[in-house]
Order: C-alpha cells, then sequence, then structure tokens
C-alpha cells in the first residue's frame, strides 16, 4: 500500500532546481534511523548506504530526483511586479492565472499577463510570452516588492493533494514519487546492500546525477521516474507514450539514453514472474538522469522505471496509485534481484 500521507508530504514540499534544501531534509528525516550511511555532496546531492541482508554481488544504485519545475524571479518593475523565467521545461500556456509562493518564506502571489479585453486580434487567442507575463504579489512599487523578495529567488507552484478514486493529483510527481519509492526501499531492508541517490537539478539539465554517480561507482543503475502519458482527449492512440492504470513504464529509448537490454528483458520477465502491471514507453522522447549516469567513469548499465502521469512539468499532475503500486512493486524485485548478480557485470555480447 502506497504511504498517501509521506507522499503527499514529498510533493507538497517545495523545492525547484538548485534549491532543494527542504526536498533533502524531510527524507533526511525519513530515513535516518534506518539507513546505514548518509551523505551530502558539494551540490546537494543525497547519497545513502543501505546494508541489505546480504553483501550485494554486483553494485547497484537506484536514483531518483529531489528538484521539481518552477519559476525564478529575474526582475522587478518600478510598479512591483516580478518578471521571470522558467527553472525546467515549462507549458507557458498553463502559467496564467496560477497562484505561486516566492522565496523561502513562501510570499503568496499569482502569475498575470494583459486582461483579455485589452487585448486585440490574434493577440486575444496567441498564447502570452513568457516576457509578458508578470508575478503579482500585491506590492505597490519596487521598493516596496524588496522587502518581501529578492532578485534570483525561486518561485513555486501553489499546490494541493487530492485523491479522486484512484487517481491522484498533486504537483511534483516528477519525481517526488521516485524519492517515495527510494525512502520506501530503504525502510524494507533490502536483500542485498544498495546504494541510493537522491540528486538535485535533473529539470535543468541532468546536473546532479553525473557527480552521484562518480562517487558511488555503481554496475548497475536503476532510475525511478514519472514520464508523460498522453492518454488524454485529442490525442490518436498510436502518439499515446503510455497509459494510466496499465502499470509502470519501461523505456527502450529516449533521447538522452539506450537503455540496457538484458534489464529491460529482466524488468519484464520479473513482472510477469509477479503478478506486476508493466507496459512500454512507446516513443523515443524526453530524457532523465539516466542519460548522465550511464556515461559515467567506464560506463553504467542503466535502465529507467517510470511512473505515468498526465500533465507532467505543470502545477497538477495525475497519476494512478495503482501504478504506483506497480513501479513501487517492480523496483523492489528488479534491484534485488540486479544487486543479487543475476546480470553479469560488463557488456554480454
Amino acid at each position: 500500500m502506497i504511504d498517501i500521507k509521506l507522499l503527499e508530504q514529498l510533493c507538497l514540499c517545495n523545492g525547484i532546481s538548485g534549491d532543494e534544501g527542504n526536498v533533502r531534509n524531510l527524507i533526511i528525516n525519513e530515513i535516518k534511523d534506518c539507513a546505514d550511511d548518509i551523505k551530502t555532496d558539494n551540490l546537494g546531492n543525497l547519497i545513502v548506504f543501505k546494508k541489505g541482508k546480504k553483501s550485494a554481488k554486483s553494485k547497484l544504485m537506484v536514483s531518483a530526483h529531489m528538484d521539481e519545475v518552477g519559476l525564478m524571479v529575474t526582475d522587478i518593475t518600478s510598479d512591483g511586479y516580478l518578471k521571470f523565467d522558467e527553472v525546467g521545461g515549462i507549458d507557458r500556456r498553463v502559467l496564467p492565472g496560477k497562484r505561486v509562493c516566492v522565496g523561502r518564506n513562501g510570499l503568496n502571489g499569482v502569475i498575470g499577463v494583459k486582461p483579455i479585453h485589452l487585448t486585440n486580434g490574434d493577440e486575444k487567442t496567441a498564447v502570452p510570452k513568457m516576457s509578458d507575463m508578470y508575478i503579482d504579489i500585491g506590492a505597490e512599487s519596487r521598493e516596496d516588492a524588496l522587502k518581501y523578495v529578492s532578485y534570483g529567488d525561486s518561485v513555486n507552484f501553489e499546490g494541493d493533494f487530492k485523491i479522486n478514486g484512484r487517481t491522484v493529483v498533486t504537483k511534483a510527481l516528477d519525481d517526488r514519487f521516485g524519492c517515495y519509492v527510494l525512502i520506501n526501499l530503504i525502510k524494507s531492508e533490502p536483500e542485498y546492500d544498495m546504494y541510493f541517490t537522491f540528486v538535485v537539478q535533473e529539470e535543468v539539465g541532468l546536473r546532479g546525477a553525473r557527480p552521484a554517480a562518480f562517487t558511488v561507482n555503481p554496475d548497475f543503475a536503476l532510475v525511478i521516474e514519472s514520464t508523460t502519458a498522453a492518454d488524454v482527449a485529442e490525442v490518436d492512440v498510436s502518439h499515446q507514450v503510455c497509459n494510466l492504470s496499465k502499470g509502470a513504464t519501461v523505456t527502450v529509448m529516449d533521447r538522452a539514453t539506450v537503455y540496457d537490454k538484458e534489464m529491460i528483458s529482466a524488468a519484464f520477465e520479473l513482472a510477469e514472474k509477479n503478478n506486476i502491471a508493466v507496459q512500454y514507453k512507446r516513443a523515443v522522447a524526453g530524457g532523465n538522469d539516466s542519460g548522465a549516469i550511464h556515461q559515467s567513469r567506464g560506463g553504467v548499465r542503466t535502465l529507467a522505471v517510470s511512473l505515468p502521469s498526465r500533465y507532467i512539468h505543470a502545477p497538477s499532475t495525475a497519476a494512478n496509485l495503482d501504478d504506483c503500486e506497480s513501479v513501487l512493486k517492480l523496483a523492489k524485485v528488479l534491484s534485488d534481484y540486479i544487486a543479487g548478480g543475476n546480470l553479469a557485470k560488463g557488456k554480454t555480447v
């Protein structure tokens, strides 16, 4: 069963790329009594060693990223409005009218744009440029705004956490659900020794995973992620990357990685043996920390297992709780299988 309370805490904790401290502290608090070694590196990656019931035959690193997409304050107008830019890839169509919180004190604000009744012609239907938007915090001037915010302040989407039947709707499932899986594995007493990395700055170019992988120097890596489902209205079946309620998603190739074929086969075989729902990601698109991890040192054999998610990189994301269970179960059996030495080290022919 998914611990809904913990998942909610993780998702609602604010931590855009480069500002993951609150998320890291929450994770440390959850695992401090059951992990055998916890270190934070210079970038802010959390590197955890968990001793299993047996010594590992293959060195495995299980990884998830702590950061979420968001915005950053870049300027303040003379009349007190905040200008901003994106941190991570965000569809600007979803921004106008959204509530946000600014800075470490979580100052409330709303993303504004020129009122519709003052627009003309094509401007009425065009998607506003990010440079034409602003954040309204109720300040009367630049000097007034500077009492509460600073240039470079993080801006997080103001989110809530809702369960509708078997659907969870919240912000930051990408990749706080991955963090949830790692926490669960650490708490569940794995069969073999394992390393777990909660990494930073994935959303701005896979920047934390490379040094984390260099430090751990694993034989294998298992990346737990969220991925776009696109099984929504107006999208043809042939373009639906994966589907909610169809299970954990295993990727063969994306824009950053060609995944290890033996690990892919093992994932599907173990899923069938353990009655775990699993599906292929049916598109060569996107990328995740695997792109940096598999190139570390002399190379790391890598696989990504993802949670299908609708409206990813938006203020609200939807996922299926049965899929959450499938990802969690597959991560458990697959990590034990790999660390137990069931796949030969090095590249096989």
